[in-house]
């Protein structure tokens, strides 16, 4: 196996751990409500965009994620899925340094965002500014 080391590389693992996402029975539904199958090539893109960004500071991912996710009916078990998904993902195709800084950052990134969620959901007066 080899290190992730390049965008080609990321576009392969995106891809690979989409395709076990969009069948994925507890994830997979959740998907499907929020991105219609002709807008896949582009969440793909941006998917590429964003870990090239995180793992080499290519910097051309522009957005926010967690905005993107605040209204989805996901929970702890929704980000354990995710997190599962992925690190089998890629553990099958990639090892390395950059390998594991992608898993550590995937898994801080739900701890993240499940806090963040949770903090909304349980106060009223911060569902307005999401």
């Amino acid at each position: 196996m080899k290190e992730i080391s390049n965008k080609e590389d990321i576009k392969i693992l995106v891809d690979a751990f989409y395709n076990k996402v969009r069948t994925d029975q507890l994830i997979g539904p959740v998907f499907a409500g929020a991105i219609p199958n002709d807008k896949w090539p582009k969440h793909l893109e941006r998917m590429y965009s964003f870990w090239n960004t995180v793992l080499f500071g290519s910097q051309e991912y522009r957005g926010n994620p967690f905005s993107k996710h605040s209204s989805l009916p996901i929970s702890k078990p929704h980000f354990d899925r995710w997190l599962e998904l992925l690190d089998t993902t890629i553990d099958t195709h990639f090892e390395g340094e950059k390998a594991d800084e992608m898993k550590r950052r995937a898994t801080n990134m739900g701890m993240l965002f499940q806090s963040k969620l949770e903090h909304i959901r349980a106060n009223d007066s911060f569902k307005n500014i999401v």
